[in-house]
């Protein structure tokens, strides 16, 4: 990678390199360590398993309101897994399968979980029994495993997926479940919202929808080298699954029912999104809910310099008080030049850095520096705590609104006047590349294959809640009746 030094600092291009820029940022923040000698897995620093620790908390802050936290048996025997026929044939290529214990041949094939239904379903035919046990909402934080074969990237595609929370629910009725599928996507836009990563919602082509689903909704977010990256999934089952398994419910009548189920999953591409979407040239930048340290405080103290001990006690003093406003504080009293402290807390993103020497001491200041714009302020000491928690706020506003202005200001909204056309085909590839086309396609899948084959993209479905200056025209292809979808190049 090209690097060019300026005093201590060592920038990391991103534009135009982000494949580069993300695997220096990982190793370099102390996210990932990718050293492991398993291809597709990784082991999580300290500091990178405290970031997502904190992403993690805020998630089931959201689930637990409505849901109950389980946990459920890595290891599925293959006969459940493969009842589900139309289930498996979505995952069979990716499954790992356990045949041994010890020397002795299993008498039945185990697999480490792929997904869950299929561990969690025959169990749901066994909790459920009356309309008195629905509705029934669970989920879980899990390892996955799904056998990789493209090319494996830290936290985004995997073999082992450290962190997979799934939810799993069960309904009396078609409505209930539907309903229970908004719930979710609301649970959702809270939770991107909070970690300042915009997204779109769409609802999958039927197919490529979920194996299994009546339908799928997914919410993508736009990468910097321009691909989209799916960070969440949701689902309407319906009784495909409670049909298999033979889940029902007495209902009040006395009749059995069979129930109608959802299922949601978000992964740590959630972690990898903040990671890459709000990061520069200097490491990360990262939205203060989430940054496991909010405010470091950086004594300017040189050996030369009298008034030293002073100084550190200001610093001591300041990180006390942030500290009991709820405030995640460091105090970096180390005997670094503040030099390499400043580069050390840039590349880890952390949003706020306040510095005290001699002659901010002796005007009763501090000074400001913020990491997502760089921006400078002095501050009274008295004030110390109130602006901070006022700048915080602020650096989570600008962050989120500058990443969200990136996000629409790059789909491209084709008109439909050449349908079809060989000009409007080579504009919009060109368009693809940089980032979401929207354009009209018909429900058919032949349609939607050629329509990939020829922008070299994936079709992600229609979307839901935007606002288009035209829903409905004709299909790109076909030129029949059609709706608005959104294109892109997908991990």
């Amino acid at each position: 990678m090209m690097q060019t030094k300026t005093e201590s600092k060592t920038t990391l291009p991103k534009e135009g390199n982000f494949s580069e820029w993300y695997s220096e940022i990982l190793k370099r923040a102390e996210i990932l360590d990718i050293r492991y000698p398993v291809k597709g897995v990784y082991v999580w620093y300290p500091y990178g398993f405290r970031l997502r620790n904190i992403i993690y908390t805020i998630l089931r802050s959201l689930m637990d309101k409505e849901h109950e936290e389980v946990l459920f048996p890595m290891l599925i025997p293959k006969d459940e897994l493969m009842k589900e026929e139309q289930h498996i044939k979505g995952f069979e290529a990716e499954v790992f399968w356990v045949t041994k214990g010890g020397c002795t041949d299993l008498d039945i094939p185990l697999a480490l979980r792929p997904t869950s239904e299929t561990a969690i379903y025959p169990v749901f035919k066994v909790w459920i029994r009356s309309h008195r046990d629905l509705p029934l909402r669970i989920y879980q934080i899990v390892n996955t495993f799904r056998y990789e074969t493209k090319h494996t990237r830290p936290l985004i595609r995997l073999r082992e997926i450290t962190s997979f929370k799934e939810a799993h629910t069960a309904h009396a009725n078609r409505t209930d479940a539907e309903e229970q599928v908004r719930t979710a996507m609301a649970i959702y836009q809270n939770f991107f919202d909070l970690l300042d990563v915009p997204y779109i919602i769409t609802r999958r082509p039927a197919w490529d929808k979920f194996p299994g689903a009546d339908y799928t909704l997914a919410f993508d977010t736009l990468m910097p080298d321009g691909r989209t990256m799916q960070i969440g999934t949701i689902h309407l089952l319906g009784e495909s699954f409670a049909r298999t398994f033979d889940i029902k419910y007495e209902d009040k009548d006395g009749s059995l029912q069979y129930v109608n189920q959802t299922c949601y999953g978000i992964s740590e591409r959630c972690v990898a999104s903040v990671i890459s979407i709000h990061g520069d040239e200097h490491g990360l930048v990262l939205p203060p809910k989430v940054a496991p340290i909010q405010v470091v405080i950086v004594p300017i103290v040189f050996s030369s310099q009298e008034g030293g001990g002073e100084v550190n006690k200001a610093c001591a003093a300041v990180y006390e008080e942030l500290e009991k406003a709820g405030i995640r504080a460091l105090l970096d009293d180390s005997e670094e030049r503040p030099g390499a402290k400043y580069y050390r807390w840039e590349m880890k993103g952390v949003p706020l850095r306040i510095e005290i020497g001699p002659r901010d001491l002796r005007n009763n200041s501090c000074v400001f520096v913020r990491r997502d714009d760089s921006n400078k302020a002095q501050v009274p000491l008295r004030d110390v705590t109130q602006e901070a928690k006022r700048t915080l706020e602020e650096i989570q506003s600008c962050i989120q609104e500058r990443a969200s202005k990136t996000l629409f200001a790059n789909i491209y909204e084709s008109k439909g006047n050449d349908a079809g056309s060989e000009e409007e085909m080579i504009t919009l590839k060109k368009k693809v590349e940089q980032g979401i086309v929207s354009l009209f396609l018909c429900d058919s899948e032949r349609c939607g294959k050629d329509l990939e084959e020829r922008l070299e993209a994936s079709v992600l479905g229609e979307p839901i809640y935007e606002v288009q200056e035209k829903s409905e025209g004709k299909c790109i292809i076909c030129s029949s009746k059609a709706r608005r979808v959104y294109v892109a190049r997908a991990y």
